[in-house]
């Protein structure tokens, strides 16, 4: 089982790299990934109290293989953007592989995603709302080698996370 100390940090030369598809012959793997990948994010979530998401690729794992949890679990593999939308909204982007930067990104509003399940099912996924739009974005990025860093609006687009406050 994979844990935080596992993540790959900012400065890995494996989180530019370009990730392989999941072979059909490689789904008995698929849930272990999984399992790792949702550990991983539960001990993002528990100590910097984030996360959404997380890529394969994070760990060490060079798939085209992304895990989400928002509403429920899903497992997404060798996902396609089919389509993009013309319009685009700004956000301030974080990211486990440097979980106290924020950086400025500029993302599409609206996409259309093809991916296989871990059944092997395929599926087509129109996604409207924002928020889901930029976090597939973001792990979609992960597959192909690209970190928010690299897409920053511009020099001014990076700030530390702003620490929680006890009261």
């Amino acid at each position: 089982m994979k844990h935080l100390a596992d993540l790959l940090l900012l400065g890995d030369p494996r989180l530019y790299e370009t990730c392989e598809p999941v072979l059909e012959s490689e789904l008995p793997l698929v849930i272990g990934w999984a399992a790792d990948l949702h550990n991983v994010m539960e001990e993002i979530r528990a100590k910097y109290q984030f996360g959404r998401g997380i890529a394969a690729p994070q760990l060490g794992i060079m798939k085209r293989l992304i895990y989400l949890n928002v509403d429920r679990p899903q497992i997404i593999i060798n996902p396609e953007l089919v389509t993009v939308s013309d319009e685009t909204d700004e956000l301030w982007d974080d990211c486990m592989s440097f979980p106290n930067l924020l950086v400025r990104v500029r993302r599409h509003c609206r996409l259309t995603l093809a991916y296989r399940d871990e059944h092997w099912q395929p599926h087509t996924w129109a996604i409207t709302d924002w928020k889901l739009a930029e976090l597939i974005q973001h792990e979609y990025d992960h597959l192909n080698g690209i970190l928010c860093t690299m897409r920053a609006i511009d020099e001014r687009s990076f700030q530390w996370r702003p620490t929680p406050t006890s009261s």
